[in-house]
Protein backbone atom coordinates (compact mmCIF):
# COMPACT_ATOMS: atom_id res chain seq x y z
CA UNK A 1 0.00 0.00 0.00
CA UNK A 2 1.11 3.61 -0.78
CA UNK A 3 3.61 4.45 1.91
CA UNK A 4 4.88 8.19 0.68
CA UNK A 5 4.64 11.50 1.07
CA UNK A 6 4.00 13.67 -2.04
CA UNK A 7 3.73 17.52 -2.83
CA UNK A 8 0.99 18.97 -5.22
CA UNK A 9 0.75 22.64 -6.34
CA UNK A 10 -2.57 23.92 -6.49
CA UNK A 11 -3.71 27.28 -7.42
CA UNK A 12 -4.18 28.02 -3.32
CA UNK A 13 -0.97 26.65 -2.37
CA UNK A 14 1.53 23.60 -1.78
CA UNK A 15 -0.79 20.50 -0.76
CA UNK A 16 1.41 18.19 1.17
CA UNK A 17 -0.30 14.27 1.29
CA UNK A 18 1.50 12.08 3.66
CA UNK A 19 -0.02 9.06 5.55
CA UNK A 20 -1.04 9.05 9.35
CA UNK A 21 1.61 8.73 12.00
CA UNK A 22 0.72 7.23 15.26
CA UNK A 23 2.41 10.82 16.37
CA UNK A 24 -0.71 12.45 14.61
CA UNK A 25 -3.03 10.69 17.00
CA UNK A 26 -3.87 13.94 19.11
CA UNK A 27 -4.01 15.94 16.04
CA UNK A 28 -6.48 13.59 14.31
CA UNK A 29 -8.75 13.26 17.78
CA UNK A 30 -9.10 16.97 17.68
CA UNK A 31 -9.43 17.51 13.91
CA UNK A 32 -12.52 14.59 14.56
CA UNK A 33 -14.01 16.73 17.07
CA UNK A 34 -13.82 19.98 14.92
CA UNK A 35 -14.94 18.64 11.40
CA UNK A 36 -18.48 16.96 13.28
CA UNK A 37 -18.98 20.23 15.31
CA UNK A 38 -18.71 22.24 12.15
CA UNK A 39 -21.17 20.46 9.73
CA UNK A 40 -24.39 18.32 9.51
CA UNK A 41 -22.77 15.63 6.95
CA UNK A 42 -20.99 13.45 9.21
CA UNK A 43 -21.96 10.77 10.87
CA UNK A 44 -20.99 11.49 14.68
CA UNK A 45 -22.06 13.95 17.02
CA UNK A 46 -18.44 15.78 18.42
CA UNK A 47 -18.78 14.36 21.83
CA UNK A 48 -18.85 10.57 20.38
CA UNK A 49 -15.29 11.14 19.93
CA UNK A 50 -14.11 9.58 22.86
CA UNK A 51 -11.22 7.17 21.96
CA UNK A 52 -7.88 8.13 23.98
CA UNK A 53 -4.53 9.03 22.52
CA UNK A 54 -3.63 5.17 22.67
CA UNK A 55 -6.67 4.08 20.78
CA UNK A 56 -6.15 6.17 18.10
CA UNK A 57 -2.22 5.24 18.10
CA UNK A 58 -3.65 1.85 17.63
CA UNK A 59 -5.93 2.47 14.74
CA UNK A 60 -3.35 4.52 13.09
CA UNK A 61 -0.88 1.25 13.66
CA UNK A 62 -3.57 -0.80 11.96
CA UNK A 63 -4.05 1.69 9.03
CA UNK A 64 -0.27 1.63 8.63
CA UNK A 65 0.07 -1.97 8.55
CA UNK A 66 -3.05 -2.92 6.56
CA UNK A 67 -2.74 -4.01 2.70
CA UNK A 68 -6.15 -2.85 2.30
CA UNK A 69 -6.07 0.55 4.15
CA UNK A 70 -4.95 3.89 3.98
CA UNK A 71 -5.28 7.34 5.60
CA UNK A 72 -3.94 10.21 4.00
CA UNK A 73 -4.01 13.70 5.46
CA UNK A 74 -3.62 17.09 3.89
CA UNK A 75 -1.41 19.89 4.65
CA UNK A 76 -1.35 23.30 2.72
CA UNK A 77 1.08 25.11 2.93
CA UNK A 78 2.08 23.63 6.27
CA UNK A 79 -1.57 23.90 7.91
CA UNK A 80 -3.33 20.84 8.37
CA UNK A 81 -6.58 20.68 5.98
CA UNK A 82 -7.93 17.02 7.12
CA UNK A 83 -7.97 13.73 5.73
CA UNK A 84 -9.32 10.87 3.85
CA UNK A 85 -9.08 7.50 3.55
CA UNK A 86 -9.46 4.58 1.69
CA UNK A 87 -10.44 1.02 3.00
CA UNK A 88 -10.82 -2.26 1.19
CA UNK A 89 -13.33 -4.88 2.24
CA UNK A 90 -12.01 -7.93 3.83
CA UNK A 91 -14.24 -10.86 2.64
CA UNK A 92 -12.77 -12.74 -0.69
CA UNK A 93 -15.89 -11.70 -2.36
CA UNK A 94 -16.26 -8.22 -2.07
CA UNK A 95 -12.19 -7.63 -2.06
CA UNK A 96 -12.02 -5.88 -5.43
CA UNK A 97 -14.13 -2.91 -3.29
CA UNK A 98 -13.08 -0.27 -1.41
CA UNK A 99 -15.06 2.45 0.63
CA UNK A 100 -13.48 6.02 0.63
CA UNK A 101 -14.07 8.52 2.73
CA UNK A 102 -13.16 12.59 3.47
CA UNK A 103 -13.50 15.84 5.94
CA UNK A 104 -11.78 19.15 5.28
CA UNK A 105 -12.14 21.53 8.03
CA UNK A 106 -14.97 23.66 6.70
CA UNK A 107 -12.40 27.09 5.63
CA UNK A 108 -11.01 24.66 3.67
CA UNK A 109 -13.93 23.37 1.26
CA UNK A 110 -14.82 24.85 -2.00
CA UNK A 111 -10.86 25.78 -3.41
CA UNK A 112 -10.60 22.29 -5.08
CA UNK A 113 -8.34 20.26 -2.04
CA UNK A 114 -11.03 17.91 -1.30
CA UNK A 115 -10.90 17.50 -5.50
CA UNK A 116 -7.22 17.06 -5.11
CA UNK A 117 -7.02 14.77 -2.18
CA UNK A 118 -9.46 12.50 -3.38
CA UNK A 119 -8.74 11.88 -7.17
CA UNK A 120 -5.36 11.19 -5.80
CA UNK A 121 -6.69 8.58 -3.43
CA UNK A 122 -8.56 7.08 -5.71
CA UNK A 123 -5.65 6.54 -8.62
CA UNK A 124 -4.05 4.76 -5.12
CA UNK A 125 -6.84 2.49 -5.26
CA UNK A 126 -7.06 1.78 -8.91
CA UNK A 127 -3.22 1.63 -8.90
CA UNK A 128 -3.79 -1.07 -5.57
CA UNK A 129 -5.88 -3.05 -7.78
CA UNK A 130 -9.13 -1.75 -6.40
CA UNK A 131 -11.75 -1.77 -9.33
CA UNK A 132 -15.04 -0.27 -7.08
CA UNK A 133 -15.25 3.01 -4.57
CA UNK A 134 -17.94 3.66 -2.55
CA UNK A 135 -19.28 6.08 -0.43
CA UNK A 136 -21.99 7.03 1.57
CA UNK A 137 -22.98 10.57 1.36
CA UNK A 138 -25.92 13.38 2.53
CA UNK A 139 -28.46 13.72 0.56
CA UNK A 140 -28.33 17.41 1.30
CA UNK A 141 -24.47 17.91 0.81
CA UNK A 142 -24.75 19.19 -2.74
CA UNK A 143 -21.22 20.79 -2.69
CA UNK A 144 -20.02 16.95 -1.99
CA UNK A 145 -22.38 15.48 -3.99
CA UNK A 146 -21.54 17.77 -6.98
CA UNK A 147 -17.16 16.82 -6.13
CA UNK A 148 -18.10 13.07 -6.16
CA UNK A 149 -20.15 13.09 -9.57
CA UNK A 150 -16.71 15.31 -11.08
CA UNK A 151 -14.69 12.41 -9.90
CA UNK A 152 -17.09 10.09 -11.60
CA UNK A 153 -19.29 8.59 -8.93
CA UNK A 154 -22.80 7.71 -9.41
CA UNK A 155 -25.69 7.45 -7.02
CA UNK A 156 -26.45 4.06 -7.04
CA UNK A 157 -29.24 3.75 -4.14
CA UNK A 158 -30.72 5.57 -1.61
CA UNK A 159 -31.01 5.31 2.59
CA UNK A 160 -34.31 7.17 3.66
CA UNK A 161 -33.93 8.45 7.41
CA UNK A 162 -30.75 7.39 7.21
CA UNK A 163 -29.48 9.85 10.30
CA UNK A 164 -31.38 11.17 13.16
CA UNK A 165 -29.97 14.37 14.59
CA UNK A 166 -30.47 14.99 18.52
CA UNK A 167 -33.08 17.64 17.74
CA UNK A 168 -35.48 14.88 15.94
CA UNK A 169 -34.81 15.46 12.65
CA UNK A 170 -33.70 13.28 9.93
CA UNK A 171 -31.65 13.29 6.43
CA UNK A 172 -31.63 10.91 3.98
CA UNK A 173 -28.11 9.44 2.17
CA UNK A 174 -27.18 8.34 -0.88
CA UNK A 175 -25.46 5.23 -1.66
CA UNK A 176 -22.54 6.59 -3.92
CA UNK A 177 -20.20 4.50 -6.62
CA UNK A 178 -16.98 4.34 -8.94
CA UNK A 179 -15.49 1.66 -11.23
CA UNK A 180 -11.99 2.35 -11.83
Amino acid sequence: MYREAERLQLPCGELLLRTAQESDAALLLQYLKTVNAETPFLSQEPEEITLSEEEERRFIRHQRESDACLMLLGFLDGAYIGACSLTGLSRLRYRHRAEVAIALYQRYTGRGLGAAMLGRLCEIAREQGFEQLELEVVAGNLPAIALYKKLGFAVFGSFPNNIKYPDGRYADAYWMMKQL
